[in-house]
């Protein structure tokens, strides 16, 4: 039920239209004075200050701009934005509307991920309410010339389109692939217009900030990794489900609130991201340390770590766009490499050129999807590496 989660950012008390009526009384930069103040980070993973972004799209000169909300959560273990669309939408409308008085955008896109178009209908009811309200359309609450509204489309079903410069190609009719960068969507994005693409939870935040202050925001979690985040928690656990946590919580406090036992390792930024070991619990939740988009996946002493692996790694093969060579070539290479260790027909040698594979794909991909998806894969071997070869065998020389 809604109001029945507590928080002290993201779920705090707010009212619909408490920012859209702050921010018509305010100008553009005192907007962006707020957010430097607050060092929000965007939500979404990258953690690219929101600041700065907006900052570039509002100085950019361009007849039209946008205003992208990235509502596609394909991230395997994510259900936070599923959450805020559903029980606080206000949340996230108000901060679009936010960023449009801020950048100069007259419209607003909510890129909704398809497997959510069960939520179409009412959040479209939710948006005719705003405009009701004066809260969208023209002249939003008694300010001449301020002028915005949102539409929402529904996504491709592809896990790259969650890639910004993919969901604008996307938005745009084509196949989602992501674009060579420069440009940068803040110069050059959706339709060739200076646009923002942010996060769902990001939006969400911004509104607080309004309303509450920058200087608010900030005094929560750390000094690099400012405000507090919401994790999706999955897994081997007692109570899963989202959790509103200042950044800075450690692995083991976040184990503790969800009631994990015997956990032998947390899988934190879902499939694409790293494999914790228990030695390595006290690890601090956060960009300066163990960063995260907001997925939480827990795994006890009965699981297989290699099975788990190679589960992550087939998701990558199938959800791979295959317009980079790293990317297309890399991720079945190294799934591969796991079914040699599973078949106890590998050599360490091998393996380690795999590791090597695995870092170029790091630097070399076209995207955040080649980039982080031989994340598992090296953290994994690494830290497991006992469990792994001892229940594949040893072939290794």
């Amino acid at each position: 039920m809604k109001n029945k989660r507590e928080g002290k950012v993201i779920f705090s008390p707010y009212e619909r239209g408490d920012a859209v009526k702050k921010v018509v009384a305010i100008s553009r930069e005192d907007v962006l004075f707020e957010l430097r103040e607050s060092i929000l980070k965007g939500r979404g993973g990258a953690g690219f200050p929101t600041a700065t972004k907006w900052t570039l799209v509002s100085a950019a000169i361009s007849d039209e701009k946008f205003v992208v909300c990235n509502a596609d959560e394909g991230e395997p273990g994510t259900f936070k934005d599923r959450i805020l669309l559903l029980e606080y939408p206000e949340l996230i409308f108000d901060g679009m509307v936010v960023a449009g008085y801020t950048i100069g955008a007259k419209k607003g896109i909510v890129y909704l991920r398809g497997e959510y178009e069960y939520m179409l209908k009412s959040l479209e009811d939710y948006l005719g309410e705003m405009r009701k309200d004066n809260l969208l359309g023209e002249n939003i609450c008694g300010k001449i010339g301020f002028n915005f509204d949102i539409t929402i489309r529904l996504g491709s079903g592809a896990y790259v389109c969650g890639e910004e410069t993919a969901l604008i190609e996307s938005l745009e009719g084509n196949r989602g692939e992501a674009r060579n960068r420069p440009p940068y969507p803040v110069n050059t994005g959706y339709l060739g217009k200076p646009t923002t693409v942010n996060n769902v939870e990001t939006f969400a935040a911004v509104s607080h900030i309004i309303t509450k202050g920058g200087s608010w925001f900030a005094k929560f979690g750390t000094d690099k990794s400012t405000g507090a985040k919401l994790f999706s928690v999955s897994g081997d656990c007692e109570k899963p489900g989202v959790y509103e946590l200042p950044w800075g919580t450690t692995i083991n406090e976040l184990l503790e609130i969800v009631g994990a036992k015997n956990t032998k390792a947390v899988q934190v930024g879902g499939a694409s991201g790293i494999c914790i070991p228990k030695s390595q619990f006290n690890r601090k939740l956060g960009y300066e340390d163990a960063a995260t988009g907001g997925s939480i996946i827990i795994f006890n002493e009965s699981r297989n770590m290699l099975h788990i692996l190679k589960n992550f790694m087939e998701f990558f093969v199938e959800e791979s766009c295959g317009q980079c060579t790293p990317c297309r070539i890399g991720n079945v290479k190294l799934l591969e490499g796991i079914e040699m260790i599973e078949n106890n027909n590998y050599t360490f040698s091998y393996l380690n050129h795999l590791k090597e594979l695995g870092k170029t794909m790091q630097v070399a991909s076209k995207c955040g999807l080649g980039q982080s998806s031989p994340n598992a894969f090296l953290s994994i071997l690494e830290n497991f590496k006992d469990e792994i070869f001892n229940n594949g065998g040893n072939n290794g020389k």
